[in-house]
């Protein structure tokens, strides 16, 4: 078996800092290991050659094999509100730490790579479909321009893996920030060693949010950021449509990135009701849930800071509650400034947008193509009410829109539901055409394909999605 060496030289800032937050693990053997997507624009931007990692020793470090000083990481969480006190990578590594060319430290992570001490019950692998989902909705998310982890390569293992059938086993190499979550500072609180706690904040605030370091109280300052930016992402998700299915607090990253697509999905008719994951019976992680959701994410990791922000209890709570309330203006902000941007205009007023989503919800119009079809003029012939949108429109062309603006920033292509889950049973079954061509098109999303237009058009209807753990 191939041995991943001379290909990166792994930094391991995280273990070094807060061992007590890693265990030494290796990753389950590839013995036929199969390369089934390559991230080169990725590779390229992170100073490794493409080609290195086609080759046997690539595909080995791609699987974790031969790699040293692998861990997996400790987390707790709030799974749909019920906290679980230890959760952590039950089915992934994390290989090491990498600084590209232009001196950007990130994470080099496994998913699918055998049980770890983590695991709780399952067999620690992962299958196909699962993982060219991780790979081509985080793809979409970053062409689109929200803050997202990446993936790097789906390696196929060659490994039948037990599911509702046997299902061919895959790896995925993702890459990110750090996997610093809102729950590994409540697996660190739950242990009442305030020292590691403010080891983990420390190593937040130097990697994440340094600017906090020289604040008058730094550790405030790193959770004001955090909420900063997960109010800027929230937000981002709501203009495109995306709905992440599983907003546990152990899926909230410190840095502000989206991780683990799960049962994710693109909303196609507006409905704030929206839910594809097949275990969200109650709605919790619905589309228009997901503002709300990351305000109570937000308070629970202020929780884990309390014992840092001030001498006393009481005190803390108080700072850190007025910190939390800076969430719902700063989302609100971010909300209105994307939404003048995709209506073509340099500001707009709540109103405006209020309406316009009451008018999409109510003729159950299509999010993603109403606002090219905006721009092209063409949005009237979405509307059985059409009175209603011609007196909404009239107000909206009084503001003068830009409309050839509004086409750089409203994408013709997402990752549509039905089109995602027909290139995953194709590739499940051998065939990976429709998922290179459905990820040719979400990756330059704003670029009009001609010949390309079923790849536009929403599907017929609801489709449920599933974790694939």
């Amino acid at each position: 078996m191939a041995t991943a060496t001379g290909i990166v030289a792994f930094e391991h800032t995280y273990a070094r800092d807060v061992p007590a937050l890693t265990v030494p693990w290796t990753a389950a053997p590839v013995a036929e290991p199969r390369l089934l997507a390559l991230n080169e624009e990725l590779a390229v931007e992170l100073g490794l050659e493409p080609q290195a990692l086609r080759e046997p020793s690539g595909l080995a470090l791609l699987t974790g094999n031969g790699v040293p000083d692998t861990v997996a990481m400790a987390y707790a969480g709030h799974q749909f509100g019920h906290y679980s006190p230890r959760l952590g990578d039950g089915r992934a590594l994390l290989l090491g730490e990498l600084v590209d060319p232009a001196g950007r430290r990130r994470d080099l992570h496994l998913k699918g790579s055998g049980r770890t001490p983590f695991a709780r019950g399952g067999d620690g692998y992962a299958v196909v479909g699962p993982m060219l989902r991780e790979y081509l909705v985080s793809e979409a998310m970053h062409a689109l321009g929200i803050p997202t982890t990446r993936s790097l390569a789906v390696v196929a293992t060659g490994r039948a893996v037990a599911r509702e059938r046997l299902l061919p086993g895959a790896v995925l190499a993702r890459v990110a920030a750090s996997h610093i979550r809102v729950g590994t500072f409540q697996y660190v609180a739950a242990t009442g060693d305030h020292d590691l706690l403010r080891s983990l904040a420390d190593h937040a605030i130097a990697r994440h949010h340094p600017s906090a370091a020289g604040a008058a109280n730094p550790y405030l300052a790193l959770y004001e950021q955090v909420v900063a930016a997960q109010a800027e992402l929230i937000a981002q998700w709501m203009l495109v449509g995306f709905v992440h299915g599983v907003m546990n607090t152990d899926n909230m990253t410190i840095s502000g990135e989206t991780i683990d697509y799960g049962p994710c999905a693109f909303m196609d008719a507006v409905d704030p009701r929206t839910v594809f994951s097949s275990i969200d019976t109650t709605g919790r992680y619905a589309y228009g849930n997901q503002p709300a959701i990351a305000q109570w994410n937000l308070a629970r990791f202020a929780e884990t800071l309390l014992p840092l922000l001030t001498d006393t209890t009481d005190a803390a709570v108080e700072v850190a509650t007025a910190a939390l309330t800076a969430f719902a203006d700063r989302y609100r902000a971010a909300l209105l400034a994307g939404m003048a941007a995709k209506l073509g205009l340099r500001s707009v007023d709540q109103q405006l947008v209020d309406d316009l989503m009451a008018l999409l919800e109510a003729g159950l119009v299509d999010h993603t193509s109403f606002f090219r079809a905006l721009a092209a003029g063409t949005a009237r012939d979405l509307f059985l009410d059409r009175a209603a949108f011609d007196a909404w429109s009239a107000r909206w062309s009084a503001l003068q829109p830009d409309t050839q603006a509004m086409d750089r920033v409203n994408p013709v292509y997402i990752p549509r539901n039905h089109l995602v889950e027909a290139a995953l049973d194709a590739a499940t079954s051998g065939d990976l055409g429709p998922f290179e061509e459905l990820l040719s098109l979400v990756q330059q999303p704003f670029s009009v394909r001609p010949g390309m237009e079923r790849y536009a058009a929403a599907g017929s209807g609801p489709i449920v999605t599933y974790c694939g753990t």
